[in-house]
């Protein structure tokens, strides 16, 4: 995943009226829904283009944050011109500069490195360019700023690991610096820790590349045989939990030792219900909504409407038991037992379609 930040950022300010429309784009990957009458012009005719300039795009979580930016972008008439950095910062830069010389309408820049985007992102602010950021920080105090709490994130799930362990045991924990999402979960920990001294790290790991969840599975591996008394891992990202479960399933520990994690998709949840799974509960938005807040966020942006400079999107603690009880097994039903994850009133578009 290269130095990536793995959620939302978010600041408070107004929103910055677009440039112009552009033409339509060959290369747009989205369009064709019937806006509502009272669509600006743009929008009703089709011609609004938003660059969605990604860092990474493989893995469950990714897959599922574009699949709802590309259904919110139908549902508005707009083009979705999506790109990818694949894991390379470098590269991921030089599809924002092109971003900004195309003269998107308005851009969304999903993750990223903040020393490598930044530059790009002042081009963009400097063109009046709309932009909004996704778990990067963008450095220019014009463009908006969209995340998850991960702090709250991090406190469910503690919350959820305390209960079970009575606030006492050994717990090992998954980390990698460097990532804005994961440094803020990681300054949750800390607090615990201080505030909950029953509670032992005995070791951390932590691994992010194309293959993080099979990398973090050898280490927790490792970790759990150093340290036969851990008794819990507080994964704080879903590839880092879906490791450290395949970890605790090959040394036949899943009675003995749970993972309390971050995120979901549909793959998560499968790990998660699975017999004898450890993974127990995880804190998460549903990335297919946050997906969907980012493209109505750039969608006002163009209209010229004012949006708040640091948007959020709180986050649900999914249990185990909650998704077995109510037999889910696919992130499109979750709305249904956990309806909280739904977030209409984030960056409503008042245009569309409730």
């Amino acid at each position: 995943m290269g130095v990536v930040a793995l959620f939302a950022l978010a600041g408070c300010s107004q929103g910055t009226p677009a440039a112009a429309p552009s033409a339509p784009s060959a290369s747009s990957t989205s369009s064709a829904a019937t806006p509502a009458a009272s669509a600006p012009a743009g929008f009703a005719s089709g011609d609004v283009r938003i660059s969605l300039v990604r860092q990474l795009s493989s893995g469950d979580y990714f897959e599922q944050w574009l699949a709802g930016a590309q259904a919110e972008a139908k549902a508005l008439n707009v083009k979705l011109e999506v790109s990818s950095g694949d894991g390379n910062n470098d590269k991921q830069a030089l599809n924002l500069e092109q971003a900004v010389t195309s003269k998107s309408d308005a851009i969304i820049v999903d993750h990223g490195f903040a020393q490598t985007v930044q530059p790009a992102i002042k081009k963009a602010a400097d063109a009046k360019i709309p932009l909004v950021a996704f778990d990067v920080d963008p450095g220019t105090p014009g463009a908006i700023t969209l995340d998850q709490d991960d702090h709250q994130i991090a406190e469910q799930a503690l919350g959820a690991l305390k209960a079970d362990t009575g606030g006492s045991g050994e717990v090992v924990y998954v980390y990698v610096a460097g990532f804005a999402p994961l440094d803020r979960r990681d300054e949750t920990w800390n607090r615990f820790k201080k505030d909950n001294p029953g509670i032992k790290q005995v070791a951390q790991i932590g691994v992010v590349n194309s293959s993080t969840a099979s990398a973090v599975a050898d280490q927790a591996k490792a970790a759990l045989q150093a340290h036969p008394g851990a008794k819990a891992i507080f994964a704080p990202y879903d590839e880092f939990a879906k490791g450290a479960a395949l970890a605790v399933k090959e040394l036949g520990l899943g009675d003995k030792v749970k993972i309390y994690g971050a995120d979901v998709s549909t793959a998560d949840i499968g790990v998660i219900t699975e017999p004898g799974s450890p993974w127990v509960a995880t804190s998460a938005t549903d990335p297919s909504n946050v997906g969907r807040v980012a493209v109505r966020a750039a969608a006002l942006l163009v209209a010229g409407s004012q949006v708040e400079h640091k948007l959020t999107v709180p986050p649900t603690l999914i249990t185990q038991k909650g998704l077995r009880d109510a037999g889910i097994t696919g992130v499109e039903q979750l709305t249904k037992a956990f309806p909280s994850l739904a977030t209409p009133d984030v960056a409503r578009v008042p245009w569309a379609a409730s």
